[in-house]
């Protein structure tokens, strides 16, 4: 290959190893198998990438690289799903090739073609799931669409892993597709119960609740009726319905429910490690926004348990109740 000024060539990426042995200093990535078609090219490339020590180099270089030297990097990068898997889930390797997109069309076509071939793989990865997360923000409009698509029909999966949860979230965040944006808003909340019931997924219904849109905001609070007294017994449930209790679309839907429960249970739930935090908002909350029937409801149905309130987990929600009587 004949090397000009900037030209992608063996030698630039021999040159951008400090400790360069050239290929018989190269490690195959885990769970990659060179083919016949791997090159040396292949092998410095990946220490290009991978290596934590490279940084400046790899900075240095992409600002000198036109968009043809970019498309044969990413040529290289994606020319085997094996190869373009061990480079991501590394943790250099997932920065610099988030560094690389939005630089090209050209590229990212490439890129997207790759992340498109393993994407639960890599979006479900502790560092390549950041990979999905940039190309989401810097894809055109087409390859959006493509990794939006992906992204709704793997949804619940990566809601129920603890590495795609958190990229889930950020997509839902970052997301300027008002479209896309709100089928996943509807895919969370009409799946709420399994997932607020799920150790990765109810992190994802207690984002989107944090997003304060009303519709996905009430549509949660409605699939979750019924299971409100269940969810504010465990830690992670607790915090779901704290969060429905704060917006007034859904708080009537989680009192009505405590009123509706019987008395031994709404005590058990009072003493409850969670469920007083519960408890006690909804007192605060029904009081402060002056819902007074639905305060006084509650005030009435745990009055008769203000003795075993005053003891253990209850204790905040005794209070309340004993300032109530003195104002009485």
């Amino acid at each position: 290959m004949a090397v000009a000024d900037n030209s992608f060539s063996m030698s630039t990426m021999f040159n951008a190893l400090p400790y360069s042995k050239g290929i018989s200093g190269f490690i195959a990535p885990p769970g990659f198998a060179p083919r016949a078609s791997a090159t040396p090219l292949h092998a410095a490339l990946f220490n290009l990438m991978a290596d934590g020590e490279g940084v400046s180099y790899f900075k240095d270089m992409i600002s000198k690289s036109d968009k043809t030297v970019l498309q044969r990097m990413a040529s290289l990068l994606t020319s085997d799903s094996d190869y373009f898997m061990a480079i991501v889930t590394n943790k250099y390797g997932s920065r610099r090739v988030q560094k690389l997109l939005g630089k090209s069309a050209d590229a990212d076509a490439l890129f997207c073609a790759a992340i498109l071939r393993r994407f639960l793989h890599i979006t479900t990865d502790k560092y390549a799931s950041y990979v999905t997360i940039r190309a989401v923000v810097v894809f055109d409009k087409e390859m959006k669409k493509a990794m939006y698509e992906h992204i709704l029909y793997h949804a619940l999966d990566l809601a129920c892993d603890q590495h795609g949860c958190i990229a889930l979230n950020d997509i839902i965040t970052d997301s300027d597709d008002p479209y896309y944006r709100d089928q996943l808003l509807d895919l969370v909340a009409s799946n709420a119960l399994c997932l607020s019931n799920d150790a990765s997924g109810n992190f994802v219904v207690q984002h989107v609740l944090t997003l304060y849109d009303s519709r996905c905001t009430h549509n949660i609070a409605v699939n979750l009726y019924g299971h409100c007294v269940e969810l504010s017994f465990k830690k992670y449930g607790s915090y779901i319905v704290e969060k429905l209790l704060e917006a007034e679309e859904s708080m009537v839907v989680v009192v009505v429910e405590l009123l509706d429960c019987d008395g031994d249970t709404l005590m058990r739930l009072a003493r409850n490690e969670f469920g007083n935090f519960v408890v006690v908002k909804a007192l605060r909350l029904t009081k402060a926004m002056s819902k007074i029937d639905l305060f006084w409801g509650l005030v009435q149905k745990l009055m008769p348990f203000l003795h075993l309130l005053r003891r253990s987990h209850g204790s905040n929600i005794a209070s309340i109740l004993d300032s109530f009587k003195l104002r009485c």
